[in-house]
């Protein structure tokens, strides 16, 4: 079932509220088996979003988006995006048979997930300039028109993307000491929040973790303190100047006691080829980011050998398969027998 089905208690959803999900949610919380091991970590665990329909964490928040949209009386949904949201909001769109437009920053979103936008039937504009420039132009136009804005600035997203966090204290028994996960728009990490918050003042959990957010060092403006006008990364989902939910994140940061801090493009990118290559987790770029820095973290002792350590890993690795390619041997090609095979693979 999916996110509404399972946590309707918990979501602003009633009888009028149209059923539509793509099973989303229930992604898996899998245990690290070698990264922690390395580290010195006894709980490390990574929630793997990248198996939402879409591929992403952002499935669960849109599912609630659209619903609540269509009970609105809402045919037409728009977004602007670097990607993942796109994907979503055309996924919910075409399941629902309304219309769905996207505006997307001129050559700075991954053509994978431009690709699924377009095959799911959107109607795509590029625009030129950044995702922050896209987003002030698609809430411009939303407010003048009977136009449903499905950005995370709709507080129905964070909704439905709060019921991750419910899912790993249902998995865990508990909420973990730590939550680290990417912050680009910021919406997810005050999603996080607001859902252990609600799931520890109903008793489902008896503490709060510490919130801990990755930006990438081209695009820090939380951790800078002010926007960055040309935000630049590899993290395409992060390449975020100007985050909506900024006052959201700071609020998660420091209710909880946690951090956000930068990490370098070569700091994600080594993260990503190792957690695919450790753990067999195939992760965009954006996901690999806390993992980078729980890696600092670690060696620069500030997270507990004992503790329990949630990474979030908020979309596949199939989304932005040319930035990992860059970083792994090429194939090789050969022209012989198995025997010449075997030679050169020494075996």
């Amino acid at each position: 079932m999916g996110v509404i089905a399972r946590y309707r208690e918990h979501l602003p959803v009633g009888p009028a509220t149209p059923e539509i999900d793509l099973q989303e949610g229930s992604t898996p919380l899998v245990p690290s088996r070698n990264i922690g091991k390395a580290l010195g970590l006894k709980n490390l665990y990574f929630k793997y979003e990248g198996l939402n329909p879409t591929g992403s964490f952002k499935d669960r928040g849109m599912v609630v988006a659209v619903a609540k949209a269509l009970e609105a009386g809402s045919r037409v949904l728009m977004c602007a995006s670097t990607g993942n949201t796109s994907a979503s909001m055309a996924a919910y769109a075409a399941r629902a048979g309304v219309r769905a437009i996207v505006v997307v920053p001129s050559g700075e979103i991954a053509m994978n997930k431009l690709s699924q936008a377009l095959m799911y039937g959107a109607k795509v504009i590029a625009l030129k300039g950044n995702f922050d420039t896209a987003l002030e132009t698609v809430r411009d136009l939303t407010s003048r028109y009977n136009v449903a804005l499905m950005n995370s600035v709709n507080p129905n997203r964070l909704e439905g993307q709060k019921t991750a966090a419910f899912e790993i204290v249902d998995v865990l028994g508990d909420a973990p000491d730590y939550l680290i996960l990417p912050v680009g728009n910021a919406g997810n990490i005050t999603a996080y929040w607001k859902g252990f918050r609600e799931y520890h003042a109903a008793g489902r959990s008896t503490r709060l973790p510490r919130m801990v957010g990755a930006q990438a060092e081209g695009a820090a403006p939380i951790v800078s303190g002010h926007p960055v006008a040309h935000p630049k990364t590899v993290a395409s989902a992060i390449r975020i100047g100007n985050p909506a939910s900024w006052e959201g994140a700071t609020s998660a940061r420091d209710e909880s006691g946690g951090m956000i801090a930068a990490v370098t493009d070569t700091e994600i990118l080594q993260a990503q080829v190792q957690l695919a290559s450790s753990e067999g987790l195939f992760a965009e770029p954006a996901s690999a980011a806390p993992l980078a820095l729980l890696f600092r973290l670690v060696r620069e002792g500030k997270i507990a050998k004992d503790a329990i350590t949630v990474v979030v890993l908020t979309g596949s690795g199939l989304k932005d398969p040319d930035a990992a390619l860059k970083n792994v041997e090429p194939p090789i090609e050969l022209d012989g027998d198995a025997r010449t095979l075997a030679k050169v693979l020494k075996l």
